[in-house]
């Protein structure tokens, strides 16, 4: 939720530490619904519950995110530094999500 109210309201601070150079408005504009898509599997996940089902849901959202994000970063080296920290960080919360959707085992 936080990653994602960061890109919704403050889209071109947050693109500018994770990309090292000012955001165009078009780039800041994607930033914004990429946070509201954030907040949205936040509060889904808050409000049903953290089950191993939804986490697991949450964790395939994000990684298809880090990889497309994986692939502009190929196709367009303008963008290369902020979609391959987006990639890293999107491949961290979907760590997360499998980490947490996994029960420990005992023994």
């Amino acid at each position: 939720a936080g990653y994602g109210s960061a890109l919704l309201l403050l889209p071109g601070p947050t693109l500018r530490l994770c990309g090292g150079r000012p955001a165009d408005r078009r780039s800041m504009n994607v930033a914004r619904v990429l946070g509201v898509r954030h907040l949205v599997q936040a509060a889904v996940t808050a409000g049903i519950g953290p089950s191993a089902e939804l986490l697991g849901l949450g964790a395939a959202v994000d990684i298809t995110h880090a990889a497309s994000m994986a692939g502009l970063a190929l196709a367009d080296r303008r963008v290369r530094r902020v979609t391959l920290t987006d990639a890293l960080i999107e491949t961290a919360f979907a760590a997360a999500g499998l980490s947490s959707a996994v029960p420990p085992r005992i023994g």
